[in-house]
């Protein structure tokens, strides 16, 4: 029998299906909307998911997208009226397995669900088929033939035999997620999951519901308990992105857990004890934030155990002939033969400001630009030079015919800089690559 999920934002339609389904032994979940359907999904799993196609929140065609990007081995069956069979087939169009009209036939949901068991049996099959070929190719590889990169990956291998803190701070784009994909691929806890946090995603009220969980009531919105990433992730490796954007209050939090290893739900009083590898990534110069009383420095000792530092892309330009070939085999090019040594020139002449992602980036646009069989040459990167390429700023600054002086130019510059941000503060020392501290002395300088 399966597990079912029924997701419907008419209780009296849950009623009826469930009613219908668990008289042939299914365990049925159910949730009210599409958002919230996702997350049971996520956190309790289901063998297939029954949904309507309208819907608050989250409609149906948004929770199949998600379901697939997700990669969640779940088949989903619509559910429609008569007058709307055109959407339900172009949501089949779209990834789904089949739909069922009201009002219902019972014998119809009952042939419609044992197809659908039948389909997430292979679709499991399929998953676990993909995951053995991962783990015999070596779980996620890391291309690369300069000496940089391999000195990284021996320290990466060094420690993937412990089950030491790991800070691993880079600029975005040079596969921080992966190198730590690659630890937990290659650690004791490969066999756990490995489960990824952007923590500058989390709206900052429910970071802690987003990291320890929470219980039943214990806020606006939470109608059932949810156990928390560091819970999910017990027995392999919880990896937090950006790090530095977590808040102080949560940071607090995350040093006891990391200290205690124990969580204390949202609203709970129990502790709850995790067995999980904390790895940490930053694009944040975190001893800054540090020092700007931004980031504890306890908890920064606390996670920077073996710090590792993956290098920009345009400090490795010898990996740029084998990234490129990977990526293009990656965009459906077989034939390596098709990169030409222009091209190849033409991409180490650049700075690449957005690193391997946007090498990927570039490339997967190269092939649609030069076409099916056709040779990717320097000419079909012609887009690289053009604003954003390395000397995109040099003339980004005038000189008046009287001359202007460091710290005119300065003050001028400090005042864009908080024009463009709304006046934060903040905002406007990053966009000039300073600290707060350092752009508060300027702003002092300038008056402002």
């Amino acid at each position: 029998m399966a597990k079912i999920l029924i997701a419907d934002d008419e209780e009296k339609m849950r009623h009826l299906l469930s009613l219908m389904l668990q008289r042939d032994g299914h365990e049925i979940l159910q949730a009210g909307d599409g958002a919230a359907a996702l997350e049971r999904l996520r956190d309790e799993g289901a063998d297939m998911l029954i949904s309507d196609m309208k819907m608050p929140r989250m409609d149906g065609m948004s929770l199949l997208a998600a379901v697939r990007e997700a990669s969640l081995p779940v088949p989903v069956i619509f559910i429609t009226a008569f007058a709307t069979v055109d959407s339900a087939v172009d949501a089949m169009k779209a990834g789904a397995a089949d739909y069922i009209t009201k009002p219902f036939e019972e014998d119809r949901i009952r042939l419609t669900v044992r197809r659908a068991e039948q389909m997430a049996g292979m679709m499991k099959e399929n998953r676990d088929l993909k995951r053995r070929l991962k783990k015999a190719e070596g779980g996620h590889p890391i291309i690369h033939r300069s000496k940089v990169m391999a000195e990284l990956m021996a320290l990466a291998d060094r420690v993937a035999e412990t089950d030491a803190a790991v800070l691993i701070a880079g600029e975005s784009g040079t596969g921080k997620e992966l190198l730590a994909r690659y630890i937990h691929d290659h650690s004791a806890r490969r066999g756990g999951r490995f489960v990824p946090v952007n923590c500058a995603a989390i709206t900052p009220g429910l970071v802690e519901a987003e990291l320890f969980g929470h219980e039943k009531g214990s806020f606006t919105g939470a109608d059932r308990r949810k156990e928390g990433k560091f819970e999910y992730a017990s027995g392999g490796t919880l990896f937090l992105d950006e790090i530095g954007d977590l808040p102080l209050e949560a940071q607090a939090k995350l040093l006891r857990a990391l200290q205690e290893k124990k969580v204390q739900r949202v609203g709970g009083n129990e502790e709850i004890p995790v067995d999980v590898r904390v790895v940490c990534a930053t694009n944040r110069q975190l001893t800054e934030r540090v020092e700007e009383g931004e980031f504890r420095q306890d908890l920064y000792y606390r996670v920077n155990v073996f710090p590792l530092q993956p290098p920009p892309l345009r400090d490795r330009m010898a990996d740029v002939r084998l990234l490129t070939e990977f990526f293009l085999k990656r965009a459906g090019v077989a034939d390596a033969a098709v990169l030409t040594d222009s091209a190849v020139k033409a991409l180490t002449a650049y700075d690449w400001p957005g690193n391997v992602r946007e090498l990927a980036n570039a490339v997967e646009r190269a092939v649609i630009l030069a076409g099916p069989g056709n040779s990717v040459t320097a000419d079909t990167f012609s887009f690289l030079r053009t604003p954003g390429a390395r000397c995109a700023r040099c003339d980004l600054f005038t000189l008046p015919p009287g001359g202007l002086s460091l710290e005119e130019m300065e003050n001028s510059l400090t005042r864009q800089a908080l024009e463009a941000a709304g006046n934060n503060q903040t905002a406007a020392a990053k966009l000039l690559g300073l600290t707060r501290a350092k752009y508060r002395v300027l702003m002092k300088q300038a008056g402002i």
